[in-house]
């Protein structure tokens, strides 16, 4: 049955199997009706909805998203053709239950890719300059990746494998519950009435729109029912749905009281349990869960060893350690396969082993496993995190060669490569070649031009430009897509334009990110406007966004500056809390501050602190010291801290160090004569070498006078 909706008119086919052998040649000639119906009154505007989904999948080749509505109309359609005899179809007006029926239903939400245990792994690897999350495999990001809308012609295709009736009842129950209600409640008058197929979906099409609560409460009720309807399909469903939810320890529970049956001693469950355990970081529960099934004599495949190796590689054990558990595992029955080589490729690139992970690769198409476009990304992310970037290209060459082709993830590692070099014509390249290979450009492709423009001076009209451009394309910026606008603002000195970005964001509904509120910090730093620097502070904390070390300097820079010293010691105390304790840098800008503002004398107090801490000063902070005291004509501490300087070799570059003796050279000549010869003696040391003399303890600023005893002459009057 074929539902047709084009230019407000709508035609629905029912065709019945009758003396036509094959079931998809039944659904093919529906499907041709109505099209041809379409052609007939010539209709621009359409869209065509199936319930056959072998047909949608012969005509798109992969999954497609699917819709309630194609299933009702599917059964009325077949309970009102079950009394024909013959090939038909209603025009206009439809029967008005169908009427009814199709103005009443709202368009399906889109949705995801269930992970199933049993499906390939990904080991795909976005850069991690574009956006960053909580731990999640990357073949799980592959897996969730969301549908994009496809178009087949001009035509508009969709499925629906979802089902009405009793499943479509209790999913509404889920969607609708009272609060402190459980789902088990209600599920009484279900008894008998569900198939374990029928749970297994419903388990997915929850756990897909987000009714975890909903999942948990309907897995327990399934095993109350008498025979257990609970499978081991269902637990390869349900169990990464709980890693992902951060449930560790329910996950724990439900895979220790697994029952003895054979189908829960499979591969595939343990699989789902390891992905689960690995989502939400429980490593050593992962690993119990691995020995369990050497216990349990279930011999582990490829996926079981790739999530091993993620495991290992998230837990911190080196990729040479991750080898080895490899050849363990391929000598007790488990061969090569692209998913663990993948892992493996990723673990060594990780580590910056870039030319281990070429070997490895040889070695897989040595024994003819041929490379994908994934391993490629590895390891042209890897070379281009090291900056080079020509052998990145080489790789992409060679890829290109073997008939490979790059995805939309290839350029955005090229991408952010030359972002880094700041060459924002060549990103502009590499948008245009990926047009022309029919590849569209991510938010992520559109983050690294708009980032590269904003981080050079005069170009910030152009970073708005490529923002714009991102969205009359169609493509909704993210919140680090604001936060690079507002960094090139910020960069100009156009407070007023980023805070008007960032209320922007706000509207659209586009949560901030700690990039945000960082690039938002450092443009009211610049402009010295501490209230509105106040006001945006109060508002990350009120978020509970956590800052960065970058945040904490901001912060600190901003408020220190405008001579805030409480305010910047608040910011001190505040970051120490969550573990960011003082730097060497912090009490640079600290002295820098106080010097600023006429208060010299706090200098010594502060380098008292750093001792404290165990914070040795570095040449900035002499530096700082030295210049602040000349300022205030204080030349003897001066030239004390200069010595310091020198004694413990903390001297600048020969640049900043020509500076500083410049202005001590001119100090030193207006010294009196008793402390010239020992201040130029130390100038013109060679870059602060100087004999230390053992003498006794000296007053910090002033020379000890030592009583001198005369030798006795006789010959003196008086004597």
């Amino acid at each position: 049955m074929v539902e047709a909706v084009a230019d407000g008119e709508v035609k629905w086919s029912r065709l019945e199997a009758g003396s036509i052998k094959y079931l998809l040649l039944v659904e093919a000639i529906s499907c041709k009706e109505a099209l041809s119906w379409i052609k007939l009154r010539g209709m621009s505007k359409m869209c065509v909805e199936s319930n056959a989904l072998i047909l949608i999948l012969a005509l798109r080749g992969n999954y497609t998203d699917s819709s309630y509505l194609a299933n009702l109309v599917a059964y009325y359609l077949a309970r009102t053709s079950a009394s024909m005899s013959n090939l038909g179809f209603w025009e206009v007006p439809p029967p008005s239950p169908l009427t009814e029926l199709f103005r009443s239903q709202p368009p399906p939400p889109r949705r995801k890719f269930p992970f199933y245990a049993t499906s390939s792994p990904s080991y795909s690897n976005t850069p991690t300059s574009l956006s960053s999350s909580p731990i999640s495999p990357p073949f799980l990001q592959q897996q969730e990746l969301e549908l994009e809308n496809e178009d087949l012609g001009s035509i508009n295709l969709r499925s629906d494998a979802s089902i009405g009736g009793v499943l479509g009842e209790i999913l509404q129950i889920a969607r609708n519950l009272p609060e402190n209600s459980t789902l088990g409640e209600p599920m009484g008058l279900y008894k008998g009435r569900v198939s374990e197929r029928e749970c297994v979906q419903l388990l997915d099409l929850m756990g897909q729109e987000g009714l975890l609560m909903g999942c948990l409460y309907f897995f327990e009720w399934m095993g109350l029912q008498e025979p257990s309807l609970v499978t081991g399909r269902a637990c390869s469903v349900l169990f990464p749905l709980m890693g992902r939810s951060g449930m560790g320890d329910k996950l724990m529970v439900l895979v220790r009281n697994l029952s003895d049956a054979k189908q829960f001693r499979d591969v595939h469950v343990y699989n789902s349990a390891l992905s689960g355990l690995l989502c939400c970081g429980r490593y050593d529960d992962a690993w119990k869960v691995y020995e369990t099934m050497a216990k349990e004599k279930v011999q582990p495949d490829h996926l079981t060893c790739s999530i091993m190796i993620t495991i290992m590689r998230e837990n911190g054990n080196s990729a040479k350690e991750a080898l080895e558990f490899f050849r363990e595992t391929n000598v007790k029955g488990n061969p090569w396969s692209l998913e663990v080589t993948g892992s493996l490729i990723k673990s060594f690139c990780d580590e910056g082993l870039k030319k281990e992970a070429l070997i490895i690769q040889l070695e897989m198409e040595r024994r003819g496993i041929s490379s994908d476009a994934v391993v490629y990304n590895t390891l042209m992310d890897a070379y281009a995190k090291s900056d080079q970037i020509e052998e990145a290209e080489g790789l992409f060459a060679e890829m290109r060669a073997k008939g490979i082709s790059p995805t939309t993830v290839t350029y955005n590692i090229l991408m952010n490569a030359y972002s880094r070099r700041m060459q924002p014509e060549i990103i502009e390249k590499l948008l245009l070649e990926m047009e022309e290979l029919g590849l569209s450009p991510s938010v992520e492709s559109y983050n690294c031009l708009i980032s590269t423009y904003g981080r050079q001076k005069k170009m910030t009209d152009m970073a708005a430009d490529a923002f714009s451009r991102m969205k009359k394309v169609g493509i909704k910026p993210s919140s680090q897509s604001y936060a690079a606008l507002i960094h090139a603002y910020s960069s100009s000195g156009w407070c007023e334009k980023a805070y008007i970005a960032f209320e922007d964001m706000q509207r659209e509904g586009i949560k901030p990110c700690i990039e945000t509120y960082t690039a938002l910090l450092d443009a009211f730093r610049r402009t010295g406007d501490t209230e509105a620097l106040m006001k945006v502070w109060e508002m990350m904390i009120k978020d509970k966004i956590e800052g960065t070390r970058d945040t904490f300097n901001i912060l600190l820079d901003g408020f220190a500056k405008q001579g805030h010293y409480v305010e910047a010691r608040d910011v001190v105390g505040e970051f120490g809390k969550i573990g960011f304790q003082p730097t060497v840098m912090t009490y640079n800008m600290l002295m820098n501050a106080y010097a600023r503002g006429g208060q010299e004398s706090k200098l010594p107090q502060l380098l008292k602190e750093m001792a404290t801490l165990n914070l040795k000063p570095d040449s900035i902070t002499y530096c700082t010291m030295i210049r602040a005291y000349v300022r205030a004509c204080d030349f003897k501490r001066a030239f004390y801290y200069h010595k310091q300087m020198v004694k413990s070799g903390q001297v600048p570059d020969a640049k900043s160090y020509q500076k500083l003796r410049s202005i001590l050279d001119v100090k030193a000549a207006i010294k009196n004569s008793k402390d010239r010869s020992a201040i130029l003696g130390i100038i013109n040391s060679k870059m602060g070498t100087v004999k230390e003399k053992r003498k006794g303890k000296k007053d910090e600023f002033w020379k000890n006078k030592k009583t001198r005893s005369r030798p006795y002459d006789s010959n003196r009057v008086g004597y």
